[in-house]
């Protein structure tokens, strides 16, 4: 009896932890928590301690609270954090700004070796250079391909080898050979796979996007609707402009193609007539807008020669006076 009064205790005291956090906390962070030991995850929550708490446990358990809580209290919108409790999760609440969390969850990660069977999370390169494993362990190279020399007693990998592809399962022969070397390919740690905020989920990757990324999205947005509304030929303020300067230039067309002429028109039609007038126009323009630096200094000059005239003016008052 009391292993059972224990278990219930320790489910109704996890059930008022997430309750109250609900409760307080309007940001979410779900985080995957493959391969991160407890050690890790205590660093973690010395790392945010203050305005993030973290918390684990069963999904069933986390769900039955959520949908419970949400009945209570009429809060129907933290019911989207219930789809998003899939696999080896967590939750992070938080009043801090969410990027920062983010990265401050991302810094605690721990190298890890390549074990036999595990599905490989990134690509692990081989680099080139001494082993300093004795010609006996050749064999290992051998049977993957890397070709190797004798150098100074020790093998020398000649050229860098890819030895493992992501999303490739590690095999013996792989994992053997990465011990041998000591590299630890592979790093885990928390990994933010979606945000919640006031009843919204998005993606983390939103919460890194610089002010040009939202002017691109909005300007290839945009560029879409008048796109759209240029097709259909249905009027929006993004493609009236458009629209307007389309009509002008059908109409421009049937004047330039018939005697039918209009005030906006006249100089196209103009200049299709003698073009050797507008060209004429061109050249005048160009002569007088380089004749006009020496005429501004002729200016100046005139309007120097008065103040030497004056000075001469009274003299000679002086001389007679």
């Amino acid at each position: 009896m009391g292993v059972k009064e224990s278990r219930v205790s320790k489910k109704l005291a996890y059930d008022k932890k997430i309750r109250e956090f609900l409760d307080t906390y309007t940001q979410v962070l779900i985080v995957h928590a493959d391969n991160v030991g407890s050690n890790q995850l205590q660093n973690i929550r010395r790392g945010l301690r203050g305005d993030s708490v973290i918390l684990m446990g069963k999904n069933t358990m986390m769900k039955r609270s959520i949908k419970v809580h949400a009945h209570e209290t009429g809060n129907t919108n933290i019911l989207n954090l219930i789809p998003l409790l899939v696999g080896n999760v967590g939750l992070i609440f938080t009043k801090g700004d969410l990027k920062e969390v983010s990265d401050e969850v991302s810094k605690y990660k721990v190298g890890a070796p390549a074990r036999v069977g595990l599905v490989a999370p990134a690509d692990v390169v081989v680099p080139p250079g001494n082993t300093g494993l004795d010609p006996s362990q050749t064999s290992f190279f051998q049977v993957l391909n890397i070709p190797t020399k004798i150098n100074k007693g020790t093998v020398e990998i000649m050229t860098p080898v890819e030895l493992i592809q992501k999303g490739d399962r590690v095999g013996s022969s792989e994992s053997a050979l990465l011990l041998k070397l000591g590299i630890k390919p592979f790093s885990y740690g928390l990994v933010v796979r979606s945000v919640y905020e006031n009843g919204s989920v998005f993606s983390p990757e939103i919460l890194y996007l610089t002010e040009e990324d939202l002017v691109a999205k909005f300007a290839s947005g945009l560029s879409n609707v008048v796109s759209l509304s240029l097709a259909i030929g249905y009027p929006t303020l993004a493609a009236v402009p458009h629209m307007f300067a389309n009509a002008y230039k059908n109409v421009l067309a049937v004047a330039v193609a018939t005697e039918y002429t209009f005030k906006q028109a006249e100089e196209v039609k103009e200049y299709l007539k003698d073009p050797s007038k507008f060209a004429t126009a061109t050249a005048t323009t160009a002569s007088t807008a380089s004749d006009a630096v020496p005429v501004a200094a002729a200016k100046e000059e005139k309007k120097e020669e008065p103040a030497e005239e004056s000075d001469d003016e009274d003299l000679v008052s002086g001389l007679f006076d």
